[in-house]
């Protein structure tokens, strides 16, 4: 029987988590230099009609469709055929066409991220075969094997809201993007600094927003998991800001704006995988730890040298890869009866479980990553040239500017 509280829960969950991704928009926008901002936000903004178009007509049905072999869907909901307003196999009081809704919204921000990593000198064709490309050859077959009843799932890896599938996945793919497309002109010479920081502050405030849909909505019904999943998730946000501020403080001899949005994105990110499966004070640990590792992932970019513009990989792969580390340590059943018990709570076994889950999500990643990065160099051309990265992609790439003052 279809819940009307459950459904109606859902479908405000869904609208939430669709608005993160105008919000990751502005998010990235604010953080380029103004010259880029148009084309940043948009490559975040034409997710939601790229992915939404794979998704229907064959996206969903091979990451959450019959299962073959534990690795891929099959395609018999392709065109969305059989997914209809009865309930379906993974709840039993919502439509199963609300769940395919709410699982693409899912879909659209993974890639979405993974732009910050490749802002500023990309060809905007490229970033559509890259979007194409990584969503289905990356995406939808780690979704499935998480979520989707594939191979991790079944070994019992727990990931509640998408630790594992979208920011260890996504945070991967931008190590490999920031590495392989080279440096930005000028960069380790000059500043590249944001050119509007509270546009981004307020990208931030919209993704936290989203985010109670993306975790409360992923228990799929609304009631106590929820109601779990609600506040740990604005626990770990809220610490992990105040504890990136006071590193950055420490370390930098000044708190910024900049890091208290950056520090609430790492504990979103972090407490993603574990939101329905921990408790209040675990909460707050994760968040804790998140504030700190991220920030001091940031350094590595320096040392290594690689060019991520954004810092996808120090706040959604180290936070990603933090959180679903942590789920191994923390989960109890105590919270949720259908997850398990982690290493703190008596069961060393989940720790292994996250880690090796983790490990073939970043393996995979980064393989399958690097193969189609390289394939779109050779075809078409990844990088803008160095006189239209000077003269900045609005022009170069649209014909528009984002300020006209």
């Amino acid at each position: 029987m279809i819940n009307t509280g459950d459904t109606a829960f859902m479908l405000v969950a869904t609208a939430l988590v669709m608005l993160m991704t105008p919000g990751l928009a502005l998010f990235y926008g604010g953080l380029v230099r103004s010259k880029n901002v148009l084309t940043t936000v948009l490559q975040s903004f034409l997710c939601l009609g790229i992915v939404s178009i794979i998704w229907l007509l064959y996206g969903y049905s091979l990451a959450f469709g019959p299962d073959i072999a534990g690795v891929i869907g099959n395609l018999d909901w392709a065109f969305l055929k059989g997914v209809g307003l009865s309930t379906g196999p993974y709840s039993d009081s919502i439509p199963h066409l609300l769940f395919c809704a709410f699982q693409l919204m899912f879909a659209i921000i993974t890639p979405a991220l993974i732009t910050g990593a490749f802002a500023e000198r990309m060809k905007f064709s490229a970033f559509i075969i890259f979007t194409v490309l990584w969503t289905t050859f990356v995406y939808l077959p780690v979704c499935h094997w998480v979520w989707g009843g594939g191979w991790l799932g079944n070994m019992g890896a727990l990931d509640f809201a998408g630790g594992t599938v979208i920011h260890i996945n996504s945070g991967a793919a931008a190590l490999v993007v920031a590495v392989m497309l080279g440096k930005r002109k000028g960069w380790g010479k000059e500043a590249f600094l944001p050119h509007n920081l509270p546009m981004t502050v307020f990208g931030a405030g919209i993704l936290w927003f989203g985010w109670f849909g993306f975790n409360a909505g992923s228990a799929l019904s609304a009631g106590k998991i929820a109601t779990m999943a609600f506040m740990t998730t604005q626990i770990a946000s809220g610490t992990a800001a105040v504890f990136w501020v006071a590193t950055e403080w420490i370390l930098r001899g000044k708190p910024t704006a900049l890091g208290a949005a950056s520090g609430a994105v790492a504990g979103l990110v972090a407490i993603t995988p574990a939101a329905g499966f921990v408790g209040p004070v675990s909460a707050l640990i994760i968040g804790l730890i998140a504030g700190i590792l991220c920030y001091l992932a940031l350094t590595l970019k320096d040392k290594f040298g690689y060019d991520d513009a954004l810092d996808v990989v120090a706040i959604h792969g180290a936070g990603g890869l933090w959180g679903a580390l942590a789920t191994g340590l923390f989960a109890t059943t105590a919270v949720n009866p259908d997850g398990a018990d982690g290493l703190f709570f008596g069961n060393p076994n989940q720790f292994v479980i996250q880690f090796a889950g983790a490990f073939a999500a970043i393996v995979f990643s980064i393989t399958v990553t690097a193969i189609i990065v390289k394939f779109i160099d050779m075809t078409i051309g990844l990088r803008v040239s160095d006189e239209e990265e000077v003269r900045g992609l609005d022009l170069s790439q649209h014909s528009e500017v984002g300020y006209t003052f």
